[in-house]
């Protein structure tokens, strides 16, 4: 009788354990997917980084330049936490802002165009705004739209082509090419026309044409798209990479003599999660190396 009896309660036992553990998982995954869902999506980090180099002139020395990326404005980010951004944004006070694409989800459904221009033209930027086009800022989605819409935000859209940020006597460039997906880049039109020896920035929103830009005489390019795999496991890595982000999404990488910079970004795609990747507002600053 006692061993049966102590074989019941060890199968009680064992039931109980697997009770409990089945609630905790349920809970854990519950609080994971709350957490992926809800709270990181929201934890707006600002990475600093330093980019030094003997052809930034002196008189750029301790400028800053801050990128963002990646809104997918309507695809679960609205408004209010555009706005909050924007705030954000100004109270850095960035000399340069850049945007590196993918504005918003679907440019030609999207019903507050008006709303965003409004918002995106609260940016302050003594040397300038520039912004290229992302794959869901292109073709079906809405060209015109995005390119109207950046206009009168006081964006320079730059496709295929640079433009020259002067302080001082000196000069820096950024550069812009088309959207690689959707557009038709153009990398030796990009840089077309910059005087030898500039210090020369280019903005692709797609991180693995880095193979292209290391072939010119760049020495930065500042890229999105990624969303830095948006979802990211420990000893897996990302499990969201779209294409033309696989071979490079997230933070620094050397590509030949160019140095690539992947922004997180600041909204989500496919699903409305963001777990170990968390958005980011990213500010450069430039000294003489």
């Amino acid at each position: 009788m006692h061993h049966i009896e102590t074989a019941k309660m060890s199968r009680r036992t064992f039931l109980k354990k697997l009770a409990r553990t089945g609630l905790a998982a349920a809970l854990a995954t519950t609080a994971a997917y709350s957490y992926a869902r809800w709270i990181e999506p929201a934890c707006v980090s600002v990475t600093r980084h330093t980019l030094s180099h003997p052809l930034i002139p002196k008189s750029f020395a301790g400028a800053t330049m801050l990128q963002f990326s990646d809104l997918h404005l309507g695809h679960y980010y609205g408004l209010k936490r555009f706005d909050q951004v924007i705030d954000q944004i100004n109270k850095l006070e960035p000399d340069l802002i850049v945007f590196t694409g993918d504005l918003l989800h679907e440019a030609n459904r999207y019903p507050h165009t008006e709303a965003v221009a409004e918002a995106l033209a609260r940016l302050r930027a003594p040397l300038g705004k520039f912004s290229v086009y992302g794959n869901h800022d292109h073709g079906g989605y809405g060209t015109n739209i995005y390119r109207r819409l950046m206009e009168r935000a006081g964006f320079r859209v730059l496709v295929n082509e640079h433009a020259l940020i002067r302080r001082g006597q000196h000069a820096i460039a950024i550069a812009g090419s088309d959207d690689m997906m959707l557009g038709r880049p153009d990398w030796s039109k990009m840089t077309n026309g910059i005087p030898r020896a500039t210090y020369t920035i280019a903005l692709v929103h797609e991180p693995d044409g880095a193979l292209e830009t290391s072939r010119l005489p760049i020495h930065v390019q500042l890229s999105g798209h990624s969303h830095g795999g948006q979802i990211q496991l420990p000893f897996i890595g990302p499990l969201i990479t779209p294409p033309l982000s696989e071979r490079y999404y997230e933070g620094f990488y050397h590509v030949g003599g160019l140095l690539l910079y992947v922004n997180r970004g600041l909204g989500t795609t496919r699903v409305p999660l963001r777990f170990f990747a968390p958005p980011e507002l990213t500010v450069f600053s430039l000294t003489p190396g």
